[in-house]
């Protein structure tokens, strides 16, 4: 009986021992889930199976050892065997796209063959009544003589998975409670305990959350690349405090200073031809219908001309207001090339100062405007910097590291001594007040949902 057994060549009710030996020879659920979608084949062909019970969904695939709930396939075998299930058949179906609703026989044809049959799973032959079912799909249509053996081996699992669940011993009949009444119950030592954890539950503390932290400038001018080109001057050194309209660093001139020359050239040699058509206009009927032609080319020139004069301004930024300048080392600049657009530098104030923190997305608390912010620099960790949450992003950004996180800043006084910008810490944002156990337990019970999918 325990010999290997070939489906072609062996008579169906010899399978159908065999594969009822195997299920009283398995010593836990998991093995006769295993055996149910796997060894199945012995009767019927099949390429897929799915085991579905109704207190527990998708319980077990074919082909795979651990079957992941989270799956686009495993979700969509879950909808169609519930929806198979809610019909309450006791026989058992030869399915097809055409009896699924739309939204789910749209993917039929992605995950399952051509031809599938659902074996329910009966509880009580006087009485039946499907505690879940059997979907098998293949590329082969069942043949007629197989479908009372493949029948009668889900009513034999199915005794055997019952057994089985109830040979196992629980939890509640290993507790033993005495049935003689205890005077006094209160003054037990464990009484008080369980007492005291319950009153300690309920202390209602703040809502927080940690996340890392930073010292910016709150509202600080960013300067651009005003053109294409090549850094050839920077007039300011790093963190140098600077008045407006100061020259603070300038691209290569060359060769918009030669197109100047050009265009002023031309615009010469421009004036001088009107010149000498008006003295022949005189007398020249010719060179007077000229004139015009002249005029139109002058004032192109001198379009020319003032826009390359204004390209050689633009060339030369200025501070736009009084403020420290922040960029890297300008021997980082020198002869970069930067396109249109590029940040360069920036000016803030010193004494306007905010912290920024970055809020991973599973740590998203409830934030209202206002809320305590506190910041604990590596710097000086034993002191923290105050602030009030000004905004917090709606939508998770893109951080310097790559990861997604949502983007909180906070306005706080100036503090001469500490507040410099450019410091690093960790950063401690309040909410609103919960009980303990759900400050305790929030996060954990948050991973539990996402492992069991809950």
């Amino acid at each position: 009986m325990n010999a290997a057994i070939s489906p072609q060549s062996a008579n169906p009710a010899m399978l159908l021992l065999e594969l009822g030996h195997r299920a009283r020879a398995a010593r836990s659920n998991a093995e006769l889930r295993f055996l149910l979608v796997n060894d199945s084949r012995l009767l019927v062909p099949y390429r897929q199976a799915c085991l579905w019970l109704d207190n527990d969904g998708v319980t077990a695939l074919s082909g795979v050892v651990e079957t992941d709930r989270n799956t686009p396939y495993a979700q969509w075998l879950h909808e169609v065997c519930r929806f198979l299930h809610a019909k309450q058949s006791v026989q058992l179906q030869c399915i097809g796209p055409t009896q699924l609703p739309p939204e789910l026989a749209s993917s039929w044809n992605e995950w399952l063959g051509p031809y599938a049959v659902w074996v329910p799973l009966l509880q009580d032959a006087k009485t039946p009544a499907s505690c879940g079912g059997l979907l098998l799909s293949g590329t082969q249509l069942i043949e007629d003589q197989r479908i009372p053996l493949l029948v009668e081996w889900s009513h034999i699992w199915l005794h055997a998975y019952t057994a089985l669940q109830a040979g196992q011993p629980r939890l509640w009949r290993k507790l033993t409670v005495s049935r003689v009444a205890t005077k006094n119950w209160w003054r037990k030592k464990p009484v008080w305990i369980i007492g005291g954890l319950i009153a300690l539950s309920a202390v209602p503390v703040h809502m927080s959350v940690l996340a890392p932290g930073e010292l910016v400038a709150a509202q600080p001018v960013v300067l651009r690349a005003p053109l294409d080109g090549v850094i050839d001057q920077v007039h300011v050194q790093p963190n140098q405090m600077v008045s407006k309209g100061e020259r603070l660093f300038g691209l290569d001139e060359a060769q918009i200073s030669s197109r100047l020359e050009v265009a002023k050239q031309a615009l010469l040699t421009a004036e001088a031809e009107y010149r000498q058509s008006a003295q022949l206009a005189l007398g020249d009927a010719r060179s007077k219908a000229q004139l015009a032609a002249l005029v139109g080319r002058i004032g192109e020139k001198r379009a020319e001309v003032q826009y390359l004069s204004d390209q050689r301004d633009r060339s030369r930024v200025l501070a736009p207001e009084d403020g420290m300048v922040l960029f890297d080392s300008p021997t980082e600049w020198l002869g970069k090339p930067v396109q249109t657009g590029e940040r360069v530098m920036r000016i803030a104030r010193p004494d306007e100062v905010e912290i920024e923190a970055w809020v991973p997305i599973g740590d998203a608390i409830p934030l209202t405007q206002g809320s305590p912010v506190k910041l604990y620099l590596a710097a000086n960790p034993m002191a923290a910097l105050e602030g009030r949450l000004r905004y917090m992003a709606y939508d998770a950004s893109a951080k310097p590291d790559g990861s997604y996180a949502y983007r909180v800043r906070a306005s706080m006084p100036f503090n001469k001594d500490e507040a410099r910008i450019g410091l690093k810490g960790t950063a401690k944002l309040q909410g609103d007040w919960v009980p303990l156990v759900y400050w305790v337990l929030r996060k954990p019970w948050a991973v539990l949902r996402q492992f069991f999918a809950w």
